[in-house]
């Protein structure tokens, strides 16, 4: 009988399983460390066994520590060197790939799944983060080409605010990652408010209280999870947003940092003292001991070990997601504006070196810190961007095609006198109301369904646009356009923004400005790009929408009441 042919390469989740098997761990153990199932181990095993043909451990062992042993990385003057970014989020995982030229090269993903154990309450589990991050990092690598060996450096962004907490000699989570968006702490941030503190805190963290915030979310896991805060008082467990958690599992354990832009969402940073703020942490009763080490956003985080990689790639940028963005799209000057159509509509505007607190409840952020000098930034989000779309499409109208709602648009001049507030999700910047819901008014008999995707998509960009108004009232700056991205900047939200704000709205080139914000932030440290991007100071464009004529103008007044009357009717 012919032997078995032996078939392609290990893949790099193979070469983590054997490593393991190597070390003489059980299957068990390999999917606990992995974060992947016990049947997914076994596929594996049974792939590398066949791919080395070995039939047994000990085969097994000698072969693969061969094969090792006989694989040297190419020479650094003949590998082609490149920029990986982690992009961990909601709703899915990702990795890519930059040349020197700023191309995107490769991009792998994979979707991230939660739960909703009750109403409002939104859980990940950490495990399935780590495990879909390294896995796309793997399949990118693969795609391009390359070797691990051929990545100059890695650059991390993540979901802010969303909060883990493990333990710190077995690595494992103690309880599932509370997503940012989870309400469960919403009596006690409205508690805050009644207590007359909030204010006390915005000056320390320049954050309005929000059940955004990671301090409320630590303090409930500590006081809801069987021994948690016994375990917290021995200094046996580690508090961290994704990006910690991440270069947690990415260096082996062996460091357990963040960086200036995560910190500032915990409502624990002190903006000015530009460190963990001690009153705060006794006022949310949270050990200091739990936190991590809080570094610039571009410098040494570390280098990556097996399983993640065998290659000892460094980490050298860590950026929250909408920060990314922001420097992305090359929003490096005062006064510049980027706003991110998702989920929500997250604006933000760069400030410069000193915070400014916002006189309209707005957010005030780090930006960024590089080489030890920080960059601030304003803040404000709407919460209802992609459901009020798919209400239209889905719930309203049975819409299969995204671009059916722009001729519906187009076809009327004007709303009828229709006016949407979008509120599924409630009302964001700057009255931070997640209790209040959407409002129609000014229906009549001539009301098509035009009118309706017209006043809906107008009442979205007021609330964009007066938030971007509020930003410019704050920093004393008119910034002179507005730059989008996001998987719904559709033509018709840009060119509404456009003419309420009266400034250009320019759309960026791709879909990702967000992990290049990473990798160039990253290349900072290592002078990948010189002398700062391949783009210059310039995003590269990929539609320029002028403000023109248009009755927007009427549906803003009109949201403008519907938004006081909701608020007002909240209050009672």
């Amino acid at each position: 009988m012919a032997p078995e042919k032996k078939s392609a390469a290990l893949t790099q989740r193979e070469q983590a399983v054997l490593h393991h098997v190597c070390a003489g761990d059980s299957r068990q153990k390999i999917a606990a460390k992995l974060g992947i199932s016990l049947g997914t181990v076994s596929v594996h095993v049974k792939h590398a066994y066949r791919k080395l043909g070995a039939h047994s451990r000990q085969e097994a062992r000698r072969l693969f520590l061969a094969q090792r042993a006989a694989v040297r990385p190419r020479p650094r003057a003949f590998r082609q060197q490149v920029m990986l970014a982690l992009d961990q989020g909601f709703s899915r995982s990702r990795a890519l790939m930059f040349d020197h030229a700023g191309r995107l090269i490769a991009l792998a993903e994979k979707p991230v799944s939660h739960t909703v154990p009750r109403p409002g309450w939104v859980e990940q589990d950490p495990m399935e983060l780590w495990a879909t991050q390294a896995g796309v990092a793997a399949e990118a690598v693969a795609s391009a080409g390359l070797e691990p060996y051929d990545i100059a450096a890695i650059g991390i962004t993540n979901q802010r605010e969303t909060t883990l907490l493990w333990h710190r000699e077995t690595g494992r989570p103690i309880y599932p990652a509370i997503v940012w968006s989870d309400l469960r702490t919403r009596d006690r941030c409205d508690a805050l408010f009644a207590d007359g503190r909030a204010e006390w805190v915005r000056q320390k963290t320049g954050l309005l209280p929000t059940t955004f915030a990671s301090a409320f979310k630590i303090a409930w896991i500590l006081d809801h999870v069987l021994n948690a805060r016994r375990l917290a008082a021995a200094g046996k467990l580690c508090f961290g947003t994704v990006d910690t958690w991440l270069v947690w599992n990415c260096t082996g354990r062996a460091l357990h940092v963040t960086d200036a832009s995560n910190a500032s969402r915990t409502l624990l940073y002190n903006i000015d003292r530009r460190q963990w703020d001690p009153e705060l942490l006794r006022f949310f009763n949270i050990p200091a001991s739990i936190l991590p080490r809080i570094c610039s956003s571009a410098g040494a985080f570390g280098q990556t070990v097996p399983p993640f990689s065998p290659a000892a790639v460094p980490i050298t940028g860590i950026l929250g997601d909408q920060q990314a963005s922001l420097l992305g799209m090359q929003c490096l000057k005062p006064g510049m504006v980027k706003s991110s159509y998702g989920t929500g509509c997250f604006t933000m505007m760069t400030i410069g070196p000193k915070p400014i607190r916002s006189r309209s409840d707005l957010f005030t952020t780090v930006a960024w810190e590089i080489k030890g000098r920080p960059t601030y930034a304003l803040e404000g989000c709407v919460f209802s961007c992609e459901s009020t779309l798919r209400w239209l499409r889905e719930t309203l109208f049975e819409l299969h095609a995204p671009v059916a709602l722009n001729a519906l648009f187009a076809s009327v001049p004007d709303s009828g006198g229709v006016t949407f507030l979008p509120a599924f999700e409630g009302l964001g910047a700057p009255l931070w109301r997640p209790d209040v819901r959407a409002s129609l008014s000014g229906l009549s008999l001539s009301t098509t369904r035009g009118h309706l995707v017209r006043a809906a998509l107008e009442g979205l960009s007021r609330q964009v646009q007066e938030v971007v108004q509020r930003m410019a009232a704050d920093a004393g700056i008119t910034p002179a356009d507005i730059r989008v991205d996001g998987r719904n900047a559709q033509d018709t939200l840009a060119q509404c923004l456009a003419d309420l704000s009266r400034l250009p709205v320019l759309r960026y080139y791709g879909r990702e400005p967000r992990a290049f914000g990473a990798a160039w932030l990253a290349a900072q440290a290592i002078g990948f790009w010189a002398p700062a991007s391949p783009f210059g100071d310039k995003m590269p464009v990929e539609r320029v929408f002028q403000p023109g004529l248009s009755p927007a103008a009427d549906t803003a007044a009109g949201v403008q009441l519907l938004t006081r009357q909701a608020h007002q009717t909240a209050e009672y």
